[in-house]
């Protein structure tokens, strides 16, 4: 139970994830696949090539009913915690427990109780939809009159019961995407972790999807999402966790975590050349909060805003600098973690 009365629907304690890299190559910054492991979930034997720290020590709790973000860059280790919390990947060191039961020692129990949506659809392509529903349902135990009418149900409920009996390749993105919410749902699971489930959908088939999410979580649904969109994010999840590089570095609501970011307004300047100069001739202006350099780039903090575009100009004219480009950005999500990290989501 924690401080505000819910239990915790998952919790994590020093959690981390290890892969060996590839062999004879330098170190890249995600999961080679498909992943390698030891027996008895140490980390993988090496191969000569080092390893690739794709989770690092994460300390996570998710309370009961509560719709979760995990937001960081491709490559922070947000698959992979979903991979762990959802059995398919074993964890090198540290605990994970779903629903009140371990991961490792009880992985069948875990997948009892949870519902998967990845991050591409995958569905059976031999089978029409509601096939998808009830084949999908017997590994459960699901009898197959019942997985059928629930199926039908879940098909209503996601607006596209007039699919049931077509085959997948009939079925837009957004369609399938909706297919997957259903099976992930068939046998009424009490965790859906979602794999930045909206890559790759229009814009409308994605706007689709968030009122569905919306809905399953006012149900009383524990939804635990991954993604790299920030407005995904601030607009869906009661809490977030921002991760990069395989750490935790920031967690709190989206309203919360938008008021750390530093120094109200966010200034690029992109420059012809090195910036370090540059950046340390606008720190010293007035009414620039912080200044530093990222290769030909200025990020110059101010609460001033663009008032100071003008002088930052100068600064690096007078550095012999010619500026590029200049772009401005609010207070948000992005601009926290380029404070956190000095890189932004791309």
């Amino acid at each position: 139970m924690n401080g505000d009365g819910r239990t915790a629907a998952i919790r994590t304690e020093r959690l981390r994830k290890v892969y060996p890299a590839p062999s004879g190559g330098k170190k890249r910054g995600g999961p080679p696949g498909p992943p390698q492991v030891g027996r008895g979930g140490g980390p993988p034997p090496p191969n000569g090539g080092g390893e690739i720290v794709a989770l690092d020590a994460l300390d996570l709790e998710i309370r009961e009913g509560e719709f979760f973000g995990l937001l960081g860059p491709n490559g922070a280790g947000k698959s992979t915690t979903i991979g762990i919390l959802t059995t398919r990947i074993r964890p090198s060191g540290g605990t994970a427990c779903v629903a009140g039961e371990d991961v490792v020692a009880r992985a069948a129990a875990v997948r009892q109780r949870i519902g998967v949506v990845p991050q591409r659809p995958n569905p059976d392509r031999s089978l029409d939809v509601i096939e998808n529903l009830v084949f999908h349902a017997a590994y459960f135990g699901t009898p197959r009159a019942k997985a059928a009418a629930h199926g039908m149900q879940l098909l209503e409920t996601l607006g596209i019961a007039e699919k049931a009996g077509a085959k997948v390749e009939e079925l837009s993105g957004g369609q399938q995407q909706r297919l997957m919410i259903a099976r992930a749902l068939i046998h009424e699971p009490t965790v859906i972790f979602l794999d930045e489930p909206t890559v790759g959908l229009d814009p409308q088939a994605r706007l689709g999807l968030w009122n569905i999410l919306r809905e399953l979580h006012a149900a009383g649904r524990t939804i635990v999402m991954t993604t790299h969109y920030m407005e995904e994010a601030d607009q869906l999840c009661d809490r977030l966790g921002i991760v990069d590089k395989g750490k935790l570095l920031a967690l709190d609501t989206p309203a919360a975590l938008k008021e750390r970011a530093p120094g109200g307004t966010l200034i690029l300047m992109t420059l012809d050349g090195d910036a370090s100069a540059a950046a340390t001739a606008a720190s010293a202006l007035d009414g620039i909060d912080r200044a530093e350099a990222e290769g030909q780039t200025v990020r110059a903090y101010s609460s001033r805003g663009g008032e100071l575009i003008p002088a930052l100009i100068r600064a690096a004219e007078q550095e012999h600098r010619v500026v590029k480009d200049i772009s401005l950005r609010e207070p948000s999500l992005e601009t926290l973690f380029i404070s956190l990290t000095g890189r932004s989501f791309e």
